[in-house]
């Protein structure tokens, strides 16, 4: 039963004790990432991740019998952080109720902590400061602030983990001795003569770069400076050195270009207290544990074949069942919202690309071209100009639009091999693509439609938090003003009359129209971008499209370029590291696992997995070890449901079912064992 413990400090927060799902006021914003601790104990897979920022109020929470205290309320008026993230919780545990207290820390963002900033700038100085002492030979270069924490970069020889924690404990006695940081500001041949009496020159470079006078120095006591135009803290005394900690040490060419010298560039964190570090920590380890280039090998999904070059994916027998069902999933939805399915080719001629302008703006993310019978021909990096070429093929009427199509379609883009990264930057990958030609008067149904199918798409998967950007016009664009305003407005009206709130991003939009683009928000309170919408002037008057109006007047109809899932690679990729590869029953690759006591039971057994079968439920026989073997191994890799069988199962034609997370859930008739999971697919929930 899915009972609900409802908050009554807040009315809108409750507590789904079937899946400890927190359901949050929908007025509040994010602005910083808060996290807890997990609520229980054990397993240690299974984590709850809570986000809040409110005025205090004590409450008791129940889920599955396990009482918790926390601290909840009603929103601040700062528009306070909000995420919620939905895991599995354990049963109760027989004995009683166990009592866990909820720790809640909230990570503050650069955005909304200007200290936080101060503090990991003037971090990057201080680890500067401290590998100058040790490594009076290194050069310095630029050491800015990041998302997390802040990097610097040295010319120098490379570092070992040995040389970082002397650096750490330099930087921890520079920060005990409560330096002062001063500015100066000095003429820009002072700062010249400076630097080159440091024989620094990176900084004679960067110096270069400043157009503005005076030049800015920020000192650390009367021991070392930078080139600087600040923020920083009063004094190094400012920064809780229990918070700050060295992460890595990579490679970074200078300026980002590899024909420059390498570079050994130290990445730190930095937080205002040590329970905020403590608890990124434990962010980036949870991060770590669901990485999808890890869990890919573990669980035999995916893999990258040095043998056929990076960036290319090889998706093994599991992925694929995963990738088919998306894609079927995918393709329905579609068809129901009244788009035509399309095929095309994976390359066009040369002069294709001419015309739609991608040699023009984007050949370096080309493949080089190829010479057949004395033309040339080329690796698509899209699969707009095709669609073009379909809307073209016949002449159409005011009367037929909307005309929506759709795409699975595969494309090539080179990407240096030092940027690949997994599923989420590869050289070959499957758009979700569409396009919808329509009139003027049908762009705000058009986009709602796309907002709806959207939704409805990322809902399925269990995605339903997002944050939206409306982009706008930018300073060079094609178009008229007349036909960006009714765009940009229609883009608007669509967005309010959905429901969604969104930031306005003034002047993001690309050259050929104003879009609107969505991120889905992960387990852990990630952000990746998926899904655009974006209206199109500039292709239909390359390709010179037209209709003929009520006139019978030629006039061009407007083009709306989306995609909902990215790429399927990288969704695959996103989807892995949401579930932490432990995939909802409907989409898992192997959705049950039929396990023998001995290998007496294996002929029934082989029996049930062909009933099984049959009635389009994918499952597999697992012998020749031990049961408590069998069953270990099932969950690991993360097999939602075992029916176990021995004598008595077989005598009375039954299984006994057990999910991956240790619940007995019963013995049942085969029958009624695929008539439950049959439904649970079909309702997309669990067993």
């Amino acid at each position: 039963m899915n009972v609900l413990h409802r908050i009554a400090s807040c009315p809108s927060i409750f507590i789904s004790s079937s899946s400890a799902c927190f359901k949050l006021p929908p007025n509040l914003h994010q602005s910083s990432l808060v996290i807890t601790k997990p609520l229980f104990s054990s397993p240690p897979s299974l984590r709850t991740l809570i986000s809040f920022s409110y005025a205090r109020a004590r409450v008791r929470v129940s889920v599955h019998g396990i009482s918790t205290t926390t601290t909840v309320s009603s929103p601040s008026s700062s528009a306070a952080a909000v995420a919620a993230v939905e895991e599995k919780v354990p049963p109760p545990q027989k004995g009683g109720d166990s009592e866990a207290e909820v720790e809640r820390v909230v990570l503050p963002t650069n955005d909304s902590s200007e200290k936080l900033l101060r503090i990991r700038h003037t971090c990057a100085h201080v680890m500067a400061m401290a590998v100058q002492k040790l490594f009076p030979d290194s050069k310095v270069t630029i050491g800015p602030w990041i998302d997390n924490g802040f990097y610097y970069d040295f010319d120098m020889e490379p570092l070992t983990d040995k040389d970082l924690k002397r650096i750490k404990k330099e930087m921890d006695r520079i920060i005990s001795r409560n330096l002062p940081l001063i500015r100066e500001e000095v003429s820009r041949d002072e700062a010249q003569k400076r630097i080159m009496e440091l024989n620094e020159p990176y900084k004679l470079e960067i110096l270069e770069s400043i157009k503005e006078d005076p030049i800015t120095i920020y000192h650390i006591g009367n021991e070392w400076w930078d080139l600087c135009a600040g923020p920083h803290v009063d004094s190094t005394g400012t920064i809780n050195k229990k918070a700050v900690e060295l992460e890595s040490v990579a490679g970074a060419y200078w300026r980002g270009d590899e024909n420059k010298p390498m570079l050994q560039r130290i990445y730190g964190t930095a937080w205002e207290t040590e329970e905020q570090l403590k608890a990124y920590l434990h962010f980036k380890e949870e991060a770590k544990r669901r990485d999808h280039r890890r869990l890919g090998q573990d669980l035999d999904l995916f893999s990258i074949q040095d043998e056929a070059g990076g960036g290319l994916v090889f998706w093994h027998p599991k992925g694929a069942i995963v990738r088919h069902l998306i894609e079927d999933s995918w393709k329905k939805i579609h068809v129901q919202h009244g788009y035509d399915l399309l095929y095309t080719p994976h390359v066009a001629k040369a002069d294709l690309w001419k015309i739609s302008g991608h040699l023009d703006f984007y050949k370096e993310n080309m493949y080089d071209q190829m010479k057949i019978e004395d033309e040339l021909y080329q690796l698509r990096p899209m699969n707009c100009p095709y669609h073009i070429l379909l809307y073209k093929r016949k002449l159409h009427s005011y009367r037929d639009f909307p005309i929506r199509v759709a795409e699975l379609g595969t494309v090539y883009r080179y990407e240096l091999s030092g940027s690949l990264h997994g599923l989420f930057r590869v050289r070959g990958f499957t758009q979700d693509d569409a396009h919808i030609f329509c009139l003027d008067d049908q762009i705000k149904d058009e986009i709602r439609g796309v907002l709806d199918l959207t939704e409805e798409i990322l809902r399925q998967f269990g995605f339903r938090r997002y944050e939206v950007n409306l982009s706008t016009r930018p300073e060079k664009a094609v178009g008229s003003d007349d036909i960006w305003e009714k765009a940009t407005a229609a883009l608007r009206d669509a967005l309010d009359t959905k429901g969604w709130d969104y930031q306005i991003d003034e002047g993001g939009g690309a050259f050929y129209g104003p879009k609107i683009d969505l991120k889905i928000e992960d387990a852990l309170g990630r952000k990746w971008q998926c899904s655009t919408v974006q209206v199109d002037f500039n292709l239909p008057q390359r390709f010179d499209i037209s209709y003929v109006d009520s006139n019978s007047e030629k006039r061009r109809p407007i083009m709306i370029h989306r995609a909902v899932l990215g790429s399927l690679e990288r969704f695959f990729g996103v989807l892995i590291e949401h579930y932490a590869g432990d995939f909802p029953l409907w989409i898992s690759p192997v959705q049950a696992r039929i396990l023998p006591v001995t290998d007496t039971e294996l002929k029934y057994c082989n029996e049930v997995a062909t009933r099984l079968k049959a009635n389009g439920i994918r499952a597999e026989v697992c012998h020749g070890e031990r049961l408590p073997k069998l069953i270990r191994t099932a969950e690991k890799q993360k097999v939602p449901l075992m029916a176990v069988v021995g004598p008595k199962e077989v005598e009375s034609q039954t299984v006994t079912v057990r999910s991956r997370f240790g619940r007995e859930l019963g013995t049942v008739a085969v029958d009624d064992f695929i008539h439950k999971i049959q439904f649970a697919v079909e309702n997309r929930t669990s067993f």
